[in-house]
C-alpha cells in the first residue's frame, strides 16, 4: 500500500501537462528572443530554441502554421512569436508552440522581399547580359494587368495617345490575392505562346506591399525570365519596386510611363521624318547644282567645242603609238631570237650525244694515259725484278754448291750444322750440285776451336 503514494513520471508529466494548458497565462503569448538551433523538418515542421541574454526556451512551429510565413527563420534573427506554452510528455520538457511569428523591427514582408531578391540575384535572374531590347516602332503591345484596373486605362490612352496605329492585346490576369502570382505567370505563357505581341507591359496602379505583393513572387520573376518576348514591368508608383521591376527587360515607374517606354510618340516620328525630308531636300538640291556645274564645266570644254582637233590629235597620237609598237615589236622580236639562239646553243652544248662524244674523248684520252702509265710501271718492275734476281741469285745455295760445297740432312730432312746433330752409325743425305748422296757416318771429329 505505500506505493501507492508514487506517481508515475508520466502521470506527473501528463498532470503537469494539464496545469499548463488550464493556465490562461500561458495560452496565446507572446515572446521576444533570438532563433538558435533552428530546424526545418521534412514535413515542414520547425524547430528551434528562442533566447535572450539570461534563459532559453524550446518551440515548435507546425507546417500548418509555418507555411503562411512569408520569410525564412534563420539563425541568429531576432523574432516577435505568439503562441501556447505546454509540456512534451516523452521528454517532460516545456516549449512554446508557436502559431505566428513576424521578424522584430521590420516587416516579414520586407524580409521575405529582401531573402527573394538576393536568392534570384544569385541565380542570375536579373542579370543585364539576360535583358532584351525593346523595339523601338512596335506593331503590337500586349497588356498583362486587371482588365478593371486604372492602370490599364492609362496604358490604353497613353498609347492612343502617343502611336495610334500600334495595336493593343489585354491578356487579363488577377493583380492581387493569393492567386494574383500564379494568374500573372499564366498570362506571361499564354502570350509568349500566342506570339502576337512585339513587346508586353506588365503591371497594375499603386497600392500596400500587400497588395502589390503578386509581383515580388518567385513565380512571376521567373516567368518573366523565361520570356521571349520583352517585358516592361509598371508596379505601382515610381517609389515602388518589386522583384519584378529587377527581372523585366525595362522597369517603367508608372503604368502611363510602361506606355510611354512602349511606344515612340507620333509627332517625333513625325518631326524625324521632316527633319529626314528636309536634309533629303537639301542633299538634292546641292547634287543637282553639283552635276549641272560640272554639266557646264563639260560643255564648255576643249572637247565639246573642237571635237575634230581632238579626233585629228588623237588620230596622230594612234600613228605614232602605232609606230613605236611596231619598232617596239621589231626590237622585242630581235631580242627572243637572240635568246632563242642562246637557249639553242646551250642545249645542243648539253644535248646527251654531244655529251657521250666528249665523254668518249676523255675515256680515250684516259686509256692512253692509263696505259703509257701501266707501260712505265712494267718496264720499271722488270729492271727491279732483274736486280732482285741477280741479287737472289748471287745469294742462292746453288751458286755456293756449284764451288763444291753441299748441303747435310739428317733422317728427319733436318739441315745439320753441327756434330751434335747427329750420331755415329746414323743416316745422312748429302745435297750437291747435281744430285743426293745417302751416306752413313763411320765417325765423328770434333774440330777445336783453334784449329
Amino acid at each position: 500500500m505505500e506505493n501507492e503514494k508514487y506517481l508515475s513520471v508520466w502521470a506527473l508529466t501528463k498532470y503537469i501537462r494539464r496545469k499548463f494548458d488550464a493556465d490562461p497565462h500561458l495560452q496565446n503569448v507572446y515572446i521576444k528572443g533570438e532563433i538558435s538551433n533552428f530546424k526545418r523538418h521534412s514535413s515542414g515542421h520547425m524547430y528551434f530554441t528562442l533566447k535572450d541574454e539570461k534563459a532559453r526556451l524550446l518551440a515548435v512551429m507546425f507546417s500548418a502554421n509555418s507555411s503562411h510565413l512569408k520569410f525564412q527563420p534563420e539563425n541568429g534573427m531576432k523574432v516577435l512569436a505568439r503562441g501556447d506554452v505546454s509540456v512534451y510528455e516523452q521528454s517532460g520538457q516545456y516549449q512554446v508552440y508557436v502559431k505566428s511569428m513576424s521578424p522584430d523591427g521590420v516587416g516579414d514582408l520586407y524580409l521575405a522581399y529582401e531573402q527573394l531578391k538576393k536568392k534570384l540575384e544569385n541565380e542570375g535572374l536579373f542579370s543585364q547580359n539576360h535583358k532584351k531590347a525593346i523595339p523601338r516602332y512596335p506593331v503590337t503591345v500586349g497588356v498583362i494587368t486587371s482588365p478593371t484596373g486604372a492602370a490599364l486605362r492609362d496604358i490604353l490612352t497613353t498609347i492612343k495617345r502617343r502611336y495610334p496605329i500600334a495595336k493593343v492585346i489585354i491578356y487579363p490576369a488577377l493583380v492581387q490575392g493569393a492567386n494574383a502570382a500564379a494568374s500573372i505567370a499564366k498570362a506571361i505563357t499564354i502570350a509568349n505562346a500566342r506570339a502576337e505581341a512585339d513587346v508586353l507591359i506588365a503591371g497594375r496602379g499603386g497600392g500596400s506591399i500587400e497588395e502589390l505583393w503578386a509581383f515580388n513572387e518567385e513565380v512571376v520573376a521567373q516567368s518573366i525570365y523565361d520570356s521571349d518576348i520583352p517585358i516592361i514591368s509598371a508596379v505601382g508608383h515610381e517609389t515602388d519596386f518589386t522583384i519584378a521591376d529587377f527581372a523585366a527587360d525595362l522597369r517603367a515607374p508608372t503604368p502611363t510611363g510602361a506606355a510611354e517606354l512602349a511606344v515612340p510618340h507620333y509627332n517625333e516620328i513625325l518631326e524625324k521624318i521632316m527633319n529626314r525630308k528636309i536634309r533629303l531636300t537639301r542633299f538634292i538640291h546641292e547634287r543637282t547644282n553639283f552635276e549641272n556645274s560640272k554639266l557646264a564645266r563639260l560643255e564648255k570644254s576643249y572637247a565639246f567645242r573642237y571635237p575634230r582637233k581632238m579626233y585629228e590629235q588623237k588620230t596622230e597620237q594612234l600613228d605614232r603609238a602605232t609606230e613605236r609598237l611596231q619598232r617596239g615589236s621589231s626590237r622585242y622580236f630581235v631580242k627572243k631570237s637572240e635568246q632563242l639562239d642562246n637557249i639553242h646553243a646551250v642545249l645542243k652544248k648539253q644535248h646527251p650525244e654531244q655529251q657521250l662524244t666528249e665523254m668518249r674523248a676523255k675515256l680515250d684520252q684516259r686509256l692512253k694515259d692509263l696505259n703509257r702509265r701501266m707501260e712505265g710501271v712494267f718496264r720499271e718492275n722488270t729492271q727491279n725484278f732483274i736486280r732482285m734476281t741477280a741479287t737472289l741469285s748471287a745469294l742462292s745455295p746453288l751458286k755456293i754448291m756449284e764451288r763444291g760445297y753441299g748441303l747435310v740432312f739428317d733422317n728427319k730432312e733436318t739441315l745439320v750444322k753441327s756434330t751434335a746433330q747427329v750420331k755415329k752409325g746414323e743416316l745422312i743425305e748429302v745435297q750437291i750440285k747435281d744430285g743426293t748422296l745417302e751416306c752413313e757416318i763411320k765417325e765423328i771429329k770434333e774440330r777445336n776451336g783453334d784449329e
